[in-house]
């Protein structure tokens, strides 16, 4: 029976030639994984949400249930609510990729936001212990929330004192309050004024009674804010 065979230089070259090719695919795919970091929801099945971490192939995830550490905390509509590194994030269907971090510094003093694919800062953080989910807003002189985010916390709506607010819509009342806590991932401001306002709202904005706190710094799709001493 035949046999086939290579000289020793071949069969050197062939090798050389394969780990080549490992090395340019590795090349090629480094840059695609560290675009990719985040978490993703590509689709909602029941209490399931399929995920997409860090460039993964999607997977479903339960109520419940941890994948690649991202754990899933709840699935609404086209939203899911997930855990990762002690952070929440609200993901919604179709959106880019949701970041939050906390740099680690001895007194926990910078927050790392990442725009979603609007633009937009937003994140879960919390008031006076009570989750919530902010939006950042440079342009708002206060904290802002509707009178349903207020209520749940703990505030009385219309037992502050009467304030009058311009808007983009025109001129409307709402009623100032004081916020004994405000944290966003593991930085935490006391004591700051905000607005209650009647009509409804998806978000609470987070204006600069909070944000006057931190040196602001904007670096493409990502915001640092950084405690002022």
């Amino acid at each position: 029976m035949p046999v086939a065979c290579e000289s020793v230089p071949a069969q050197r070259s062939r090798a050389v030639q394969r780990a080549g090719l490992l090395l340019l695919v590795s090349l090629c795919l480094t840059p695609l994984a560290l675009k990719a970091q985040g978490v993703s929801l590509a689709g909602v099945s029941g209490d399931k949400a399929l995920l997409v971490i860090d460039g993964s192939a999607p997977r479903f995830v339960a109520t419940g249930q941890t994948m690649a550490g991202v754990k899933v905390l709840s699935v609404t509509g086209t939203q899911a609510t997930v855990e990762r590194d002690g952070q929440t994030l609200r993901l919604t269907l179709g959106e880019q990729p949701v970041h939050l971090t906390s740099t680690p510094t001895p007194s926990g003093r910078r927050v790392v936001m990442t725009a979603d694919g609007q633009g937009h800062f937003k994140s879960l953080g919390s008031i006076n212990g009570q989750s919530v989910t902010f939006l950042v807003d440079t342009g708002a002189t206060w904290v802002a929330l509707g009178q349903a985010d207020a209520a749940r916390i703990g505030l009385k709506p219309h037992a502050g004192q009467r304030v009058r607010l311009g808007t983009a819509n025109g001129q409307i009342d709402g009623t100032e309050h004081q916020l004994d806590r405000v944290r966003l991932g593991d930085v935490e401001v006391r004591n700051v004024k905000a607005v209650v306002l009647p009509q409804p709202m998806p978000y609470v904005l987070l204006g600069n009674s909070f944000l006057s706190h931190f040196q602001m710094i904007r670096l493409n799709d990502q915001l640092t804010l950084e405690r002022k001493p």
